[in-house]
């Protein structure tokens, strides 16, 4: 895999390169502190297998890039890696393309589980994006969860892709799905997003 990264910041640079080699050894990463840069880095990587991309720069900002990245390089997954925790920000910058958003208070590991998710063809939404203008199912009657679907709901909660979960649950992929899909049943959810919401406005999870 070849990941690029776009921050204006060379020890987020450095430091995300190494968190990003943790995926395996063949793991390459490029790196740009500017859009510009960037911008040269995605024609000359035609083998990119995602960017991940700061908002606020000095020469163009993410949006801007995100913009640029869809001309080019539409099928190129972009994860957004941002101080803000406006949940109007990830609004935006999913309208534009951009597939996951982790804001940098993020843990490591909610990181990478994000970069997995966008990697296997879904979509990382933070759950700050939640607190907002979210239609959720409260105050209704909820059926009860198994005690091993609540274990694998809240590893939904805290953004863990279906592979992380069942790492951290010594579970097969297979069967942390199917919890999956019988939790979004129970919970009358259409989707990770709507179940996150359900769960915590009624205290499904701690």
């Amino acid at each position: 895999m070849r990941f690029l990264i776009v921050d204006d910041h060379s020890l987020l640079r450095d430091g995300l390169a190494a968190l990003l080699r943790q995926l395996g050894p063949e793991t390459e990463v490029v790196s740009a502190a500017d859009g510009g840069e960037a911008l040269e880095l995605v024609e000359a990587h035609a083998d990119l297998d995602a960017a991940i991309l700061d908002l606020a720069m000095p020469d163009m900002d993410g949006a801007a890039v995100l913009e640029a990245f869809a001309a080019k390089r539409p099928d190129l997954p972009v994860i957004v890696l941002s101080a803000s925790e406006k949940a109007a920000d990830v609004r935006r910058v999913m309208s534009l393309g951009a597939l996951g958003y982790v804001p940098k208070s993020a843990s490591h590991q909610t990181l990478l589980a994000a970069i997995e998710l966008v990697l296997s063809g879904e979509i990382y939404v933070p759950p700050l994006l939640l607190s907002e203008g979210q239609a959720v199912a409260s105050n209704v009657e909820l059926p009860k969860l198994t005690p091993r679907q609540s274990d694998v709901l809240a590893c939904v909660c805290r953004g863990l892709s279906n592979k992380a979960t069942a790492s951290e649950l010594s579970m097969s992929e297979k069967t942390v799905k199917a919890h999956v899909t019988a939790i979004l049943r129970a919970l009358g959810a259409r989707n990770r997003v709507q179940a996150i919401a359900i769960a915590r406005e009624n205290e499904l999870v701690r």
